[in-house]
């Protein structure tokens, strides 16, 4: 709706000097397009919606000398008066969007240039540790072994841990508070204690949380194993196949949950690549299975998947509250995503689930099989 206006002909003039203005400044030429932004695509690029680098948690200085007690079999776990905070901003990343992406990059998604540590680890250490400190933060380390926590509170931030363990970090039963923040967790093939192999990148043993962000983690067999937690920010990839001890393939999931779990499980704005072939064990991008008990109370948001035998196991017939959102299946190990298909054990009657705006990399909807 145009306003009528009693200014006469120099008010006109202004206008049409103004629009013309206008008219120039929104032109654009070629080759201004968004980085990364291919100029012969068949879609429009989607804006980019990297996030922007995560602040550093507000923990205060490291005081304890490295030789602070609190450990069996380690030091340098310094126990700082208060908690880390969680950087802000972090729990709600952008949608991907609807248009087709050549690599998780290009939408957004993790990559190896924005997780892991941000500085050259300083403190070296080997073996096997055991955390008994409440609150210890250990920062900076790059350890040649395994964490096996057995405390409240703790912080693993801005360090590199290559364990031939069954783990890379452990938390044990009783206790909660784990955070493993802007880490980088990977394993030596073929000299892990499952007859060469490594299960678990970071595992929670008990019932409460366990946050991991920003991580750049790879090589285990299970990367990152819990029924309950926040997996945030992180870029799983080259997951290693290994024959396990009972003779056969163990299976591998870039996540893993076994069901019956008490708490919630988010699982958002992650990378999550599983190239293992599926006659070597193949499992899923995101394994959601009723192992322990029924699967509950598991949000699935925003997160770049590809590979296994399916890119997604759904938790099955008698799961609850499984809210799958805003999700790409990736077309880079399989054309369907996983070797047989993005989506198997989707319980589209249980109470609670939601299936919404998932799409293949190539911008195809996808639409889950039934459980069964």
């Amino acid at each position: 709706m145009t306003r009528r206006s009693g200014r006469g002909p120099l008010a006109a003039l202004l206008l049409t000097a103004s629009l013309a203005v206008l008219a120039a400044a929104c032109s654009q030429p070629q080759d201004s397009a968004a980085p990364g932004c291919p100029a012969a695509a068949a879609s429009p690029c989607p804006p980019d919606t990297s996030p922007p680098p995560s602040p550093e948690p507000s923990t205060p200085a490291d005081t304890t000398p490295d030789s602070a007690a609190g450990t069996t079999g380690a030091t340098g776990a310094t126990a700082p008066p208060a908690r880390p905070r969680r950087p802000s901003g972090s729990s709600r990343p952008p949608s991907a969007g609807s248009a087709a992406c050549a690599s998780p990059r290009a939408c957004g998604f993790p990559d190896a240039a924005t997780t892991g540590h941000r500085t050259a680890p300083k403190t070296r250490k080997s073996g096997h540790l055991t955390i008994r400190t409440d609150g210890a933060v250990i920062r900076g380390w790059d350890l040649a072994g395994s964490l096996d926590v057995y405390a409240d509170d703790v912080t693993v931030i801005d360090s590199r841990i290559t364990s031939d363990n069954w783990w890379g970090v452990n938390l044990r039963p009783g206790h909660h508070g784990l955070r493993v923040l802007h880490s980088t967790i990977t394993a030596v093939p073929g000299e892990g204690p499952d007859n060469g192999g490594v299960d678990y990148a970071v595992s929670n043993m008990g019932t409460s949380s366990v946050e991991v962000g920003w991580c750049d983690v790879s090589v285990f067999g299970d990367a990152l194993s819990m029924g309950q937690g926040d997996l945030h920010d992180n870029y799983v990839h080259d997951l290693a196949p290994f024959v396990n001890q009972g003779g056969e393939w163990q299976h591998t999931n870039a996540v893993i949950s076994g069901g019956g779990n008490t708490g919630h499980l988010v699982v958002r704005h992650n990378t999550l690549l599983n190239p293992t072939p599926v006659d070597q064990g193949a499992s899923g991008g995101i394994g959601l299975f009723s192992d322990s008990g029924p699967v509950r109370n598991v949000t699935i948001d925003r997160n770049w998947i590809a590979g296994g035998a399916y890119a997604l196991y759904a938790g099955g017939e008698d799961a609850t509250g499984i809210r799958v959102t805003g999700n790409v299946f990736s077309t880079q190990f399989h054309p369907a995503s996983g070797g047989y298909g993005a989506v198997a054990h989707w319980n589209a009657d249980g109470a609670g689930n939601v299936w919404r705006d998932n799409r293949m990399s190539d911008g195809r909807p996808v639409r889950p099989e039934p459980s069964g």
